[in-house]
């Protein structure tokens, strides 16, 4: 006979909403919470508020620059035209995080979603369980990493890293070869943050992929025309949202410079040698792999009728079937700026909106 199980039962906690996820969505969606005076829980599996990007690659810079990135209520500090480090945008969402003193509790991985009694439950591994009217899923894009199906093909010799994973050349083995495959500007920056240690690198990336410049006079056309903020649901919307994304024209006008860069065109198989074939050309014999190649969604532990047969989220501007269920923090959840910085404070403001004024 198997012993009876007498540990204690998880805590049970009752909120309004459950927000998951502190990253900038996260907190954004917090913000707008704590202004309508709503009880409300934040829920991060990491140690502390805007972890995801402490881990990336040193020399990341956001893509725009701290004058339209930062979040309600709380201005970037510095100048405006000033485009934040890493661990900048690290040091602000924290700082976000401690001046409007959230209830956030860290250490707190969600491991199941489902229906209650009241609402919903949100699980989490070794800790309490909380009870919820609403619940927001704030764990920004895709965090399974979206790799070729031939990558296996490659020689265990070779290291095989996801960009998420990557930091610095220091991890990557040896002194040789190197592979960036992507056509974003993750992969760009990669690129050349490897080529600067001197090591010679293949850039496998798509020569088709649009670029323009990063600068003062973009953002200001941006901000005119307001491209960044069109919805997704209308014609000019769906447009953008199906042309490919367009890479920064001068960082990839920088990689070309790079004597120790050679682009070899869009990877399309891996060979028994080691080496990438790309569409243009293929690599040497190679030492490590960097997959800057995007992700796919991992909401294995939600268990609500609000994703499609692939896994990734069914929404309406981030509203779900669920009643009181909403996303935040996925690329095109509403328009283009839906994933950066400079986006998740509107689109906050419209989905809390909406789920409070939901019975």
């Amino acid at each position: 006979m198997r012993p009876a199980d007498t540990s204690a039962p998880a805590p049970l906690i009752r909120t309004d909403t459950v927000v998951i996820g502190a990253g900038q969505a996260g907190l954004a969606a917090a913000y707008y919470l704590q202004q309508a005076k709503v009880d409300f829980r934040v829920l991060d599996a990491a140690p502390a508020a805007g972890a995801a990007w402490a881990t990336r690659y040193d020399s990341l810079r956001l893509f725009s620059p701290a004058g339209v990135s930062g979040l309600p209520g709380l201005p970037w500090p510095g100048a405006a035209t000033h485009y934040p480090t890493r661990d900048e945008t690290t040091a602000y969402l924290r700082q976000y995080a401690a001046h409007f003193n959230f209830p956030i509790e860290l250490n707190r991985r969600v491991t199941r979603l489902a229906p209650g009694p009241a609402g919903y439950v949100v699980e989490t591994a070794d800790g309490p369980t909380y009870a919820a009217r609403r619940v927001i899923i704030a764990t920004g894009p895709y965090t399974r990493p979206k790799i070729p199906v031939w990558a296996p093909l490659l020689p265990a010799a070779v290291l095989q890293l996801p960009s998420r994973d990557y930091q610095r050349p220091t991890q990557l083995p040896g002194t040789g070869p190197v592979a960036v495959v992507g056509s974003g500007n993750s992969a760009l920056q990669i690129a050349a943050d490897i080529a600067a240690a001197g090591r010679p690198v293949y850039m496998a990336f798509d020569e088709k992929t649009p670029a323009m410049p990063n600068n003062r006079l973009m953002w200001g056309f941006l901000a005119l025309t307001g491209l960044l903020g069109v919805s997704r649901h209308t014609a000019l919307g769906r447009k953008m949202y199906h042309s490919p994304e367009p890479v920064v024209s001068g960082d990839l006008a920088k990689l070309r410079r790079f004597a120790n860069v050679r682009f070899i065109g869009r990877a399309e198989a891996a060979l028994p040698s080691g080496a990438i074939q790309g569409r243009r050309a293929t690599s040497e014999p190679l030492e490590a792999v960097v997959w800057a190649t995007g992700y796919r969604p991992d909401y294995g532990w939600v268990e609500l009728p609000i994703l499609e047969a692939d896994g990734s989220p069914r929404h309406h501007r981030g509203l779900t079937e669920a009643p009181g269920v909403a996303f935040l923090g996925l690329n095109w959840l509403d328009s283009r700026r839906s994933a950066l910085l400079y986006g998740a404070g509107p689109d906050a403001r419209r989905v809390v909106t909406a789920l409070l004024q939901m019975p």
